[in-house]
C-alpha cells in the first residue's frame, strides 16, 4: 500500500476501509471524503463529487451508495484523534485536526459555548477529511514571472475553491527557499492559520517548504505576519486566503517595512477581486505586481497571469 493511501485508509472505519481499496481509487487524485451521519459518502475526485459505492469504488448514483452510522462516526473519530482526543482537544475547538502526513480533517457537531468562546465540540456528526498533496514543481510554469533577479514581486494568487492555490503556494515558497529561480536562497516566513500550507503535525511541516522557510503554525494572519516580522526577519512572507481588514492591514505593514508578500484569495477572475471590498482595496491601490489566476475545474492549471495594471503577461 503506497504511503498517501495508508494514511487515509487508517481514518476510517473499519468496515469503511475496504470499499476504498478498489483499484479505480487513484489517492494521488482523491481530494475529500466527505462523512456525514446517516447519509452516503462522498468524495471529491479530480474536482468532481462521488459517492462511495457500497460494492466499493466510486459511483455517480446515489441509490448505490454506502451511508456512514453514528458509531462509525465515532470509531472515525478514535483513529483521527490517534485514541487520545483530550490531546487534541485544542484543535478540535478551532474545528479541524491535522493529522499525519499534513491531512486535515474537519469536524462539525454540538458546539459547547463557554464564555463567548468555544469550549468543545461534542456530537462530532460530520467529518471532512482533506487529502493533502504536495507536487514538487508545479510552480516552475511561474516563477519566471514572479521576480526580476533577487527582486521578487508580491503576489496574489486567485483562485476557485479547490483547484490548487495552496498547493501552488507551498511550491512557490519551496522554490524561493531553497533558490531555485537563479538566485539565492532567501528566508520565507509562513503564517499558517490553518494548517495547510506546511501541515504541520505536533509542530513538524509534513510537506517540503524549502531549506530556509519558517512556519507559525495556528496563527491568526493578520497577528501571525507582524510577529514574523519582529521574531524571524523574513524577506518573504506567504500566507493563504486572506480577506479580513485585519488581513489588509496586516499585509500593508509587511510590505511598508521592506518585505514582499505571496498570498491567495478565493475568486473566479480579476474582477471579482478587485470588487471585493477589503482585498479589492490592496489591488485598487496597485499593492501586488503580480497576480495569477488559476482555471476553473482544472486542478492547479494557470489561466492566466496579470501585472499590477491588469495586463495579461502570461
Amino acid at each position: 500500500m503506497d504511503k498517501k493511501r495508508e494514511e487515509i485508509i487508517k481514518l476510517l472505519p473499519k468496515e469503511i476501509r475496504k470499499l476504498f481499496m478498489k483499484p479505480e481509487i487513484d489517492f494521488t487524485r482523491l481530494q475529500e471524503i466527505r462523512l456525514r451521519v446517516n447519509m452516503p459518502i462522498i468524495v471529491v475526485y479530480d474536482a468532481r463529487e462521488y459517492f462511495i459505492s457500497g460494492k466499493g469504488g466510486m459511483t455517480e448514483q446515489k441509490r448505490e451508495a454506502c451511508s456512514i452510522t453514528c458509531s462509525q462516526i465515532k470509531e472515525a473519530m478514535v483513529y483521527i484523534s490517534n485514541y487520545s482526543r483530550y490531546a487534541f482537544e485544542e484543535e478540535i475547538r478551532q474545528g479541524y485536526i491535522t493529522v499525519e502526513g499534513g491531512h486535515r480533517v474537519g469536524v462539525a457537531g454540538k458546539i459547547i459555548w463557554d464564555k463567548g468562546k468555544i469550549r468543545s465540540i461534542n456530537y462530532i456528526s460530520f467529518i471532512n477529511i482533506r487529502i493533502s498533496h504536495e507536487v514538487i514543481g508545479c510552480a516552475d510554469g511561474v516563477m519566471d514571472y514572479l521576480h526580476e533577479d533577487e527582486n521578487f514581486y508580491n503576489t496574489l494568487i486567485i483562485s476557485p475553491p479547490r483547484c490548487g492555490k495552496t498547493t501552488l503556494l507551498r511550491d512557490i515558497v519551496r522554490s524561493i527557499a531553497d533558490g531555485e529561480t537563479g538566485s539565492r536562497g532567501m528566508t520565507v516566513g509562513i503564517v499558517d492559520e490553518r494548517s495547510e500550507i506546511g501541515a504541520c503535525h505536533l509542530g513538524c511541516p509534513q510537506n517540503n517548504l524549502g531549506c530556509r522557510t519558517d512556519v507559525l503554525d495556528g496563527c491568526p494572519k493578520s497577528e501571525g505576519m507582524m510577529m514574523l516580522v519582529r521574531s524571524m526577519a523574513p524577506e518573504i512572507v506567504a500566507v493563504d486566503e486572506i480577506g479580513s481588514k485585519e488581513d489588509a492591514a496586516a499585509i500593508e505593514y509587511v510590505m511598508n517595512c521592506g518585505i514582499n508578500i505571496i498570498a491567495t484569495v478565493h475568486g473566479l477572475d480579476m474582477d471579482e477581486v478587485i470588487n471585493k471590498p477589503v482585498i479589492g482595496e490592496l489591488v485598487r491601490k496597485r499593492k501586488f505586481k503580480r497576480y495569477i489566476l488559476l482555471k476553473k475545474g482544472m486542478m492547479g492549471k494557470v489561466s492566466a497571469i496579470f501585472d499590477d495594471r491588469g495586463n495579461v503577461i502570461y
